[in-house]
């Protein structure tokens, strides 16, 4: 038996010595050491992700072509992927605290309509671009705010009370819209949103903001610490001395003031309010979050992969209007395509984990 022992540890201090090679000396140790650090940072963490993406990419420009390897075509998708984008980013916070919020699409929808209608009705002159900037984001944080009161001291489960929004946020948009799409005409808040920074939308500028100040907000300050420890265990949050009550009001809020963002976004895609805008648009956000790596139980969740996620979904959309595929294909292919992410995002997480 001490033989054996004495081999098997001969054999490892060989294994793991020094390899020169000339005049450098390489050690095996530190490579696997600098492997383990690779896989532990942000972009080991997310490394299925960014496979995915690439992978989507190739089959893009293989089945497109050259049209599909532009700049253009990028900037595209990133427009297109800016609105819901937005929404996914508030929607982060709430998953990674445990929570989940379905209201996000009909109160996007909610807060544009609330906005044309007040510009449409004359209630404003040459400040319509503030009226069109702020009175989303209030629309959407007064119904983020209400939603995160209903939980957190009506102790309504966060499904129901946001689904009741849902519902409730849409039936109101389409009494205030009577059904009707309400087209905002030429003026300053037009020229805003469509005019481009660098070569670059606004709308994608937007977009980059509101990820940086997420991907802040969460990982270098106190209130992304907390959401964290809320969805690892709430009551040991509570017992920390954490307000958990006022801390969930703080979170829908966020996710609601996204929806507003959102709202300001569609708003100058479209150019008009429409109780349609944002339709399911909440479940797209859900997935992008879910792809991203969030764990819908809570605790665990980044930013970055959510973008990742976002851009996947977008991606792949584009490369599917590319290639004039019928919607029912889409779906199946989308559904398909999602699974492999979600396992390859598995894998490499389970392997960092484990390492």
């Amino acid at each position: 038996m001490n033989e054996q022992n004495t081999r098997t540890e001969t054999s490892v201090t060989a294994d793991a010595a020094p390899i020169t090679t000339g005049s450098v000396v390489v050690d095996p140790r530190e490579s696997q050491s600098a492997f383990r650090r690779f896989l532990g940072g942000p972009v080991g963490r997310n490394l299925g992700l960014i496979v995915a993406l690439l992978a989507i990419i190739a089959v893009g420009a293989i089945t497109a072509g050259d049209n599909f390897l532009t700049v253009n075509t990028f900037l595209t998708i990133v427009r297109q992927a800016s609105v819901w984008g937005v929404l996914a980013i508030g929607m982060t916070f709430v998953i990674i605290a445990g929570g989940i919020d379905l209201s996000v699409g009909s109160v996007l929808g909610l807060a544009s309509v609330v906005a044309t209608l007040t510009v449409v009705q004359d209630l404003a002159d040459e400040s319509t671009w503030v009226i069109l900037i702020f009175i989303p984001l209030l629309v959407g944080l007064a119904a983020g705010v209400l939603n995160g009161v209903i939980i957190a001291y009506g102790n309504v489960v966060a499904f129901m009370a946001t689904l009741a929004m849902l519902v409730a946020a849409r039936g109101l948009a389409e009494v205030l819209a009577q059904r009707r799409t309400l087209v905002l005409g030429s003026g300053p808040f037009k020229e805003l949103v469509t005019s481009d920074f660098l070569g670059i939308d606004i709308l994608i500028w937007i977009f980059a903001i509101v990820s940086v100040a997420g991907w802040i907000l969460l990982n270098r300050t106190t209130f992304g610490r907390r959401t964290v420890a809320i969805g690892g265990n709430r009551e040991a949050a509570r017992l920390a001395g954490i307000n958990v009550k006022r801390h969930t009001i703080y979170l829908y809020g966020l996710a609601g003031l996204s929806a507003g963002i959102a709202a300001i976004l569609i708003l100058g895609r479209t150019t008009a309010g429409s109780s349609t805008n944002g339709q399911l648009y909440e479940l797209d956000a859900i997935a992008a979050v879910v792809v991203g790596g969030t764990l819908l139980t809570g605790g665990r969740g980044t930013i970055v992969g959510t973008v990742l996620g976002v851009l996947i979904f977008s991606t792949l959309t584009n490369v599917f209007v590319q290639n004039n595929l019928d919607s029912s294909v889409q779906a199946i292919a989308k559904g398909v395509i999602i699974v492999i992410a979600v396992l390859l995002q598995q894998r490499f997480s389970g392997r960092t984990v484990r390492e």
